[in-house]
């Protein structure tokens, strides 16, 4: 199963994809908290890793998941995370990760969801996840880019 916890801002993914990272968000938290066997190396989960506490970090994320469906009346259930504290600094993302994120956003966004293609494109710069700092520099390292095992 392909993982993507994007780096984007949630207000740019359509109902399909802010659900899809909700559900692989939660399967993250799982992962980081060692409860869960599978998934322990995948590659989106190595900035959360990184951190001095992982599963705080995640739940951060997760945080800024439920605030974008709670802004579009959604009801995702909060109980399923801990409580994001203020002690998680924010995590670097790279303008080229953000600018790959956008456009395999747009191929999704294309097929299932035209409508949301229009706040994508118009949005300079764009937006992050709101856990995310934007610094210069290429694709992150730990992306699986199309054609690479």
């Amino acid at each position: 199963m392909p993982v993507r916890l994007w780096t984007l801002h949630p207000r740019y993914l359509d109902a399909r994809g802010l659900v899809a990272c909700w559900r692989e968000a939660l399967l993250a938290r799982q992962v980081l908290a060692g409860n869960t066997k599978g998934y322990r190396r995948h590659p989106q989960l190595q900035r959360f890793s990184r951190t001095d506490d992982p599963v705080l970090a995640i739940d951060t994320y997760l945080a800024g998941l439920l605030d974008e469906a709670r802004r579009r009346s959604y009801r995702f259930d909060a109980s399923r995370i801990g409580t994001p504290g203020l002690s998680v600094a924010s995590l670097p993302v790279t303008t080229g990760q953000l600018e790959f994120e956008k456009k395999h956003l747009l191929g999704k966004l294309e097929k299932r969801s035209p409508g949301f293609i229009p706040l994508l494109e118009k949005t300079v710069p764009l937006q992050p996840h709101p856990l995310f700092t934007v610094e210069e520099g290429e694709i992150e390292r730990w992306e699986k880019l199309p054609g690479t095992p």
